[in-house]
């Protein structure tokens, strides 16, 4: 972090070119957090002149309407996570609002209201599991001063003192039965000097926060089939657009001939865009027909044309020549290895994924008296803010975003060139003032798209000295950069490294004296991007299988061979203990299943998994149970963490079992869910989910659940077949 802070005023963008902007940027889990701020004047959206220490809530983060209902504006965006329940929670919890009051909605438009204080606070973002850390102090507290200035009002209102004052569950009363709601005072409160200090409530008396049966907001709305999406986003004559895209990555444009194509039923127009070519029709169905009709000549020049066959063979020669960065050194791994009395050495092959979200990538925009609209999940606001602006050639605050629930995102609505924000901008400008147009990818489009999980090939070798203790460990990375080429290349990667290539391996909390991380980053033409715990998806997956294959070289428990390396790290200890315990370790299980165990810290948060496999005669296998414990500090919202630990087990199991995107001469081969399953309900495990009893702030819970599940299913097949499974995905169907 104090690298990144060093670099932020380091980085501008060609693509912004109209106007000069100081980028604030941080690599994170879900995405890639950018904000801009004009390098003159206030930042965008931003009231000239400094805000407030202390914001109104009511300007900020509070609506509070005639009936009644509160609104909390969400600095994050929400895709399933739970984020706006966990908003809602700490703001009711200081508002002493009843629950049945609370919803949230998305916002954006200033950074120094809705900028991630994780990250320093310059930029907004959803993503990195970082929007509880974000939220825990500012929303609280938000809370505590509509409170205050609510109870200001009605004193003021009523001519008795504030302190004679009660609130609860949405109600304010006075011993003289006076009492009044919310919407009664909240225009008065609005009006009133906003206290600079209020004290926000002790742990003992939270009714909310921890609260295991609070039902989030977006429930019933969901339940219902009654949620808006961007799909759902319906405006007065608006058209649809679907864009042809090159089947290599990196081909563009020669030559297309637009004649035949609108003379096409319920066809518009035919635009160009620096994406590829997109046809505007009608409806959906006519786009789509036509797009599939229209005939283009690539220039496939710089196109990328290898095959990932190919493409893996060469990062394993890339690792045979052993030379690369040199990311963490500890002692002399070398030569430990050369003295060890046993020696563990294993390659790892991990594809690329695709994130492979319910919803595909969508926006809908229109250009009107000056004013761009976009719809979308913008994961990232400020930057799709001036990304949209440069393309239109308007100021920044010329554009309004609505920040729409998503389908789920896990990462992929966060993308360095802005790419369905930009598309829907080109199309928009080339339609002209108040079309309104709806920019759709259809599945085939979004699985075909890009924007992968890396491929990586990992090397390891580690060393026992004559005690059996872990003594050495050398470990090479082979793979592509997210950041390499990206506009945040400069900012965000030092000597040549990428974080999130190694994130995992270098920080390892077990005590090994012996320590050498290398890093070979590849140059590869196709497009990639975080997916849900980033590099943690495969360094977990190398350590923690390598961890039990030394446990058995060693002739020991796999926990116990763990617990004696974190003496010095309680937290990580403390889940492994925790799952042990809840899954029966060290008692037999019952016949026909085999356990493994697994742990991993990520964003701050820790989790260790046991997995529970049995397996047929035939060789088909299933993932019985899963036991989760995770320490992510307070625990707001206990059902939303079991739900995203359940979610990311879900998410990490298809992963590891069906998930691999290939491509044979260039062109990917996975298009649909067919070719590329998502894991189905027969093959979901039970799970079973213990949360540590703790008072350390809240940390993220959307990924960290993911690393884990790989390597505790990996060493339950190897307890199970005695196969050690290096080169994912596992290929058999659970």
């Amino acid at each position: 972090m104090r690298r990144f802070e060093r670099q932020l005023a380091k980085i501008s963008s060609p693509h912004l070119s109209r106007r000069r902007f100081v980028a604030a940027t941080a690599t994170v889990a879900g995405g890639l957090m950018v904000g801009f701020r004009a390098t003159s004047g206030a930042a965008q959206g931003e009231a000239a002149g400094a805000p407030s220490p202390t914001p109104n809530p009511f300007e900020a983060y509070i609506q509070i309407d005639s009936e009644h209902q509160v609104t909390v504006l969400s600095a994050h965006m929400e895709g399933g996570q739970g984020i706006y329940a966990g908003l809602a929670t700490l703001v009711a919890e200081e508002l002493d609002a009843d629950w049945s009051q609370m919803q949230a909605t998305g916002a954006s438009g200033n950074i120094s209201f809705y900028g991630n204080m994780a990250m320093g606070g310059a930029f907004q973002l959803t993503g990195g599991s970082t929007a509880m850390a974000s939220s825990w102090q500012r929303y609280r507290q938000a809370g505590a001063v509509a409170r205050a200035l609510l109870v200001a009002a009605a004193a003021e209102t009523w001519g008795v003192a504030a302190s004679e004052i009660t609130v609860e569950k949405g109600v304010l009363a006075h011993a003289s039965g006076k009492t009044g709601q919310f919407g009664e005072f909240v225009s008065a409160a609005a009006a009133l000097p906003v206290p600079d200090k209020v004290k926000l409530k002790d742990s003992s008396q939270w009714s909310y926060i921890g609260n295991e049966d609070l039902r989030r907001p977006d429930t019933e709305n969901k339940t219902r089939g009654q949620q808006d999406y961007t799909i759902d986003v319906m405006l007065p004559g608006m058209l649809t657009a679907v864009l042809k895209r090159a089947p290599r990555f990196g081909a563009t444009v020669r030559s297309y001939n637009a004649d035949p194509i609108m003379a096409m039923p319920g066809v518009v127009n035919v635009v160009a865009t620096p994406r590829g070519v997109a046809v505007v029709a009608k409806s959906y169905w006519e786009a789509l027909k036509a797009r599939d009709a229209l005939e283009i000549e690539w220039d496939e020049s710089a196109a990328e044309k290898r095959g990932t066959a190919g493409l893996m063979e060469s990062y394993r020669t890339e690792a045979d020549d052993g030379s690369g960065v040199r990311v963490h050194t500890v002692g002399d791994a070398a030569g430990a290895l050369d003295d060890a009395a046993e020696v563990v050495a294993a390659d790892f092959e991990f594809p690329y994924l695709a994130h492979a979200a319910m919803e595909p990538l969508n926006a809908v925009g229109r250009y009107q008296n000056g004013v761009f609209e976009i719809w979308a999940g913008h994961q990232m606001p400020d930057y799709y803010q001036a990304a949209a602006a440069q393309i239109l050639g308007i100021a920044p605050d010329k554009v309004k975003l609505h920040v729409m629930m998503t389908g789920g995102f896990f990462g992929r609505r966060a993308t360095p060139d802005a790419d369905v924000i930009v598309e829907t901008a080109s199309i928009v400008k080339a339609m002209g003032e108040g079309v309104a147009v709806r920019v759709q990818w259809s599945r085939e489009d979004d699985m075909t798209g890009g924007r992968y999980r890396p491929m990586y090939f990992h090397r390891v070798a580690a060393g026992l000295d004559d005690n059996g203790k872990l003594s050495a460990w050398k470990h090479h990375i082979v793979g592509q950069s997210i950041l390499k080429g990206t506009v945040f290349e400069s900012a965000l990667m030092a000597d040549g490294v990428d974080s999130t290539s190694v994130e995992g391996v270098d920080n390892m909390p077990y005590a090994i004296p012996n320590q050498s991380v290398i890093l070979s980053t590849t140059d590869v033409g196709i497009p990639v991007l975080w997916w849900r715990s980033v590099g943690h998806t495969h360094t977990a997956y190398a350590v923690e299988t390598m961890m039990d294959d030394l446990a058995r070289k060693a002739g020991r428990d796999p926990v116990d061979f763990r617990r004696d390396m974190l003496r010095d790290f309680p937290r990580h200890l403390g889940v492994l203990e925790l799952v042990a315990e809840k899954a029966g370790w060290g008692v037999a299980p019952p016949e026909g299943i085999h356990r493994g165990i697994a742990l991993h810290a990520s964003f701050g948060t820790y989790v260790a998994e046991v997995a529970e496999v049995s397996v047929r005669e035939n060789g088909n296998w299933k993932v019985e149970r899963v036991v989760c414990a995770v320490d992510c500090g307070t625990a707001v919202n206990p059902d939303v963490i079991r739900a995203q630990m359940e979610g990311g087990i879900g998410f990490a199991l298809a992963g590891i079992v069906h998930g691999e995107i290939t491509l044979t001469d260039g062109v990917v081969d996975q298009d649909n869910y067919d070719s590329y399953p998502v894991l189905r309900i027969n093959e979901m495990p039970s799970v079973e989910v213990h949360i540590v009893d703790s008072e350390e702030a809240p940390s993220g819970v959307g990924e960290p659940g993911v690393p884990p599940l790989g390597p505790a299913v990996a060493n339950a097949l190897m307890s199970a077949t005695g196969e050690r499974k290096r080169i994912l995905p596992l290929g058999t169907r659970v």
